[in-house]
């Protein structure tokens, strides 16, 4: 059985409301399940700021969590500790729920462009299950008056988190400036920049987010550099940087042009570059994408070979062979989430709730143990996985308001417009250019701006620098593809949209990458196993349907990966191939992520009262560190699974099996 995410990125509008319409829209779910798509359609219609939507599911998360708890006398809160009880446990639990989650709902989209259209969306949810919007009051223990006085409790802090939640979740006035004045992307080169190296707003017509909201001013302000100081989940005050405030975790400083790192900035720009060259369907260039080749990276890196076999099946995963064209583009707008952006800490939600779904699943926390019912694994899942999301959220724009660096679009045109750095004897050296690559970044001369030639469009371009690379989006995006040609270096752009370009932040690190790594290890944690059910999880990209920046792809084909880490891997990678960040944002926004997830499984379990640290070597969850968890270990010797990864170091290894043996014997 496979897991296939058919309608999960591109659901349309009509698809939604007939979900959130029906009587029984959730019948076949829990209620927690319910209001979590609920709140997806939500963030869909809302601006998209990724942290502040991380922030939303993270909060809605724990509201219905805490209107959970509040009928089980042992179990711990995470704002709300009042205990209540009723005839009617589940139904008590399922009304106070939903009140709790529709008002944290509508008092976070209140201020949305589309707040009417959200509004409708959550009183029809209520209105589907039965509960009327009126009641309003926090007084007494009726499931409604409960619900609300969650809802009133998880607002209060959130007003008081450091998120500046008054004013919208802008930074305050005269912080974070810009360093540099605005790229203006219509016009070629980047002639008026100050530092390359730091944070480049854009000058655009005007600017359209994925969700389709018009930015007036042509492009919107800095999206929440301050994020690091907002309140976390799980991670420690000891785990910032003192010196570094907001900064979480240790992490690396980005690389610098001209400084500490000279090599891997150059390289890491150059090789965005490369994957633009590679984004056309026509260059007769086919690729294997099964889970046998790609994946079972060691940890911030992408040197997998793959995995040898399925372990459900235990047969070799088949060959899978497309265009390369066609996987890039696709990989670049899947992973990108858009359009109708669920951003991505959404689009793990909606990943997650796929593999809850599949007939071979079952709920027991990490795999093992008791299953649990619906309801109770739905609520603890959320808390659990959007309390990560809300941590990778604060550690990667923790990084990303400290460092204030620049996108690849500013980047690449201004080493274009410098000239190249490979041959201080031709014409054009400069120390800041471009490496020339045959076929890919080349001199453009007399001879090869002649008529027939490679770059007679170029003429009267000559002395400059020319790049193969996808030009722009083309008339009729719906009916028409780009490809790739020859264009003026100056000139290069992202595989975006023209209203979009690059997003309005900071590259380093890369948000996708860190969430994506620390939603890959919560899954596996929470599920006891890095592989999707059945030993592979797919998306069907469908021939010119997938596509939105242009027609595409030019054959039908199926995204697969075996482990949430590949799926993981893959959305960091999807963004050097959209153009958006260089090989470096990736890299440590994985190692973070994977950080992050270590901080916040932890709280989770201790919220659960598992206490997921007391005793990490007992996989199996005996209360005893023996001889079933060393064959565990064995079995996973060499791979990536977290789960094994004691040391933390990325691989199931001796320094692990050093750990299991001075655990052994009873947990304490």
């Amino acid at each position: 059985m496979t897991t296939r995410f058919a309608g999960l990125l591109c659901a349309t509008v009509a698809a939604a409301s007939l979900t959130l319409g029906s009587g029984v829209a959730f019948g076949q779910h829990s209620v927690a399940r319910g209001w979590n798509e609920t709140l997806l359609e939500s963030i869909k219609r809302d601006l998209v700021r990724p942290p502040v939507q991380a922030r939303n599911l993270f909060h809605t998360s724990v509201a219905m969590y805490d209107a959970w708890a509040a009928y089980d006398a042992e179990a711990q809160g995470y704002f709300f500790n009042e205990k209540v009880t009723s005839k009617n446990t589940e139904s008590a639990r399922h009304e106070a729920i939903s009140y709790a989650a529709y008002r944290v709902m509508k008092h976070r989209f209140a201020a949305s462009p589309n707040v009417t259209v959200i509004n409708s969306i959550l009183n029809a949810q209520m209105a589907a299950l039965g509960y009327s919007i009126k009641v309003t009051t926090v007084v007494g223990n009726t499931p409604a008056a409960v619900g609300n006085r969650v809802a009133a409790l998880v607002i209060s802090q959130g007003l008081a988190d450091n998120s500046h939640e008054s004013i919208n979740h802008a930074s305050f006035p005269g912080t974070y400036t810009d360093v540099n004045p605005p790229l203006v992307v219509a016009l070629p080169f980047n002639p008026n920049v100050i530092d390359p190296t730091r944070y480049q707003p854009l000058a655009l017509e005007f600017f359209v987010d994925q969700n389709g909201n018009v930015i007036p001013g042509g492009f919107p302000a800095k999206v929440a550099p301050f994020w690091g100081h907002v309140t976390p989940f799980g991670l420690l005050a000891s785990d910032m940087d003192p010196a570094r405030p907001g900064v979480y975790l240790n992490a690396a400083p980005p690389p610098v042009l001209g400084g500490q790192g000279d090599i891997a900035w150059r390289a890491g720009h150059e090789d965005v570059v490369l994957k633009s060259s590679m984004l056309s369907p026509d260059d007769g260039v086919y690729i294997d994408i099964s889970p046998s080749v790609l994946g079972n990276s060691a940890l911030g890196t992408n040197n997998g070979t793959g995995h040898a076999l399925n372990p459900v099946t235990g047969l070799p995963y088949p060959s899978n062979v497309v265009k390369r064209g066609d996987w890039a583009r696709c990989l670049a707008e899947f992973w990108a989430d858009g359009p109708n952006s669920t951003t991505p800490p959404g689009h793990w939600n909606e990943i997650a709730n796929k593999v809850v779904d599949q007939p071979t699943f079952a709920r027991r926390m990490g795999g093992v143990g008791a299953v649990l019912g619906e309801l109770e694994w739905d609520v603890k899942m959320y808390v659990a996985l959007n309390g990560a999301m809300h941590d990778a959220a604060v550690t990667a724009w923790g990084v990303k308001g400290h460092y204030d660096t620049m996108r690849p679009i500013g980047a690449i045109r201004y080493c274009a417009q410098k000239g190249q750095c490979s041959d201080p004897s031709l014409p054009s050296y400069d120390p800041d250019g471009l490496h020339l690559l045959p076929d890919v970044v080349e001199m453009i001369t007399p001879a090869t701006t002649e008529f027939g030639q490679r770059h007679q469009d170029l003429a009267g371009y000559e002395g400059e620098i020319a790049v193969k690379s996808w030009p722009g989006a083309p008339a009729l995006p719906a009916s028409q593809y780009s490809g790739v040609q020859w264009i003026l270096g100056g000139s290069w752009v992202s595989y975006q949209r023209p209203t979009f370009v690059t997003p309005p932040f900071a590259g380093y690190v890369s948000g996708h990458s860190t969430y994506s790594r620390t939603a890959a290890e919560m899954m596996t944690r929470l599920t006891g196993s890095a592989y999707f059910p059945g030993g592979v999880g797919e998306f069907v990209c469908a021939q010119n349907q997938f596509l939105v920046f242009e027609d595409g792809p030019s054959q039908t084909f199926t995204f697969q990966w075996a482990t949430y880490y590949d799926a993981a891997d893959q959305s960091g990678l999807s963004r050097l191939y959209g153009g958006i960040h260089p090989d470096f944002d990736d890299f440590e926004g994985r190692v973070l992520g994977s950080r992050v997830a270590n901080r916040a499984h932890a709280r989770a379990m201790a919220l659960f009262g598992l206490d997921g640290n007391a005793c990490d070597a007992d996989f199996d969850s005996d209360g005893t560190v023996g001889a079933s968890d060393l064959s565990m270990i064995l079995a996973a010797w060499g791979t990536t699974q977290v789960a094994y990864d004691l040391s933390g170091d990325g691989v199931v290894n001796a320094s692990d099996l050093s750990l299991i043996l001075a655990s052994w014997g009873a947990c304490p």
